[in-house]
């Protein structure tokens, strides 16, 4: 399975239970997961992320777009199909412009677009207020999932030490 990281995976990360300083190997995890070619994020969320100027700017800047990928021709059908569902869903006006503007509206689309899997802290909701990404991916069919759930899929051990 592959999986495409929203801006929130790597900020809560960052801010709480993976920090850089006291567990650099979920950050090592992220790598090697994206060198074997399961785990990405795109462009969008790395223009996010450098907007932040700390240490998780300078990791996100240190990755190209081998990580963060750039938008492609695949994703024009996604972008209209996405595009139509949002006009379609009951959503207030407002939320439907703000989302079509941001990082999340590209990242569902490109999900959609090359079948990855979007990880998100986000949950889905009843408010017409705001487009969730896990109610977009419901009106697309994308699987969407938190990061527990993918670290569990994907076995991640972060342990001290050798366990016998």
């Amino acid at each position: 399975m592959a999986y495409l990281l929203d801006s929130n995976v790597f900020i809560q990360a960052k801010n709480l239970h993976y920090s850089f300083d006291f567990c650099p190997a979920f950050w090592e995890w992220i790598d090697a997961g994206n060198s074997k070619g399961s785990v990405f994020s795109i462009e969008r969320v790395r223009d996010e992320l450098l907007a932040g100027d700390d240490e998780l700017s300078v990791w996100a800047d240190a990755r190209g777009a081998e990580f963060f990928l750039p938008p492609d021709d695949a994703m024009v059908p996604s972008l209209g199909i996405l595009s139509n569902w949002t006009r379609n869903a009951p959503y207030e006006p407002a939320a439907v412009s703000t989302f079509l503007q941001i990082a999340d509206y590209y990242l569902v689309a490109h999900a959609h677009a090359h079948q990855f899997t979007v990880v998100t802290h986000e949950v889905a909701a009843d408010s017409f207020k705001k487009i969730k990404i896990p109610n977009a991916c419901i009106g697309l069919k994308v699987k969407c999932m938190s990061p527990y759930e993918m670290l569990r899929s994907e076995k991640a051990r972060f342990v001290l030490g050798v366990h016998k």
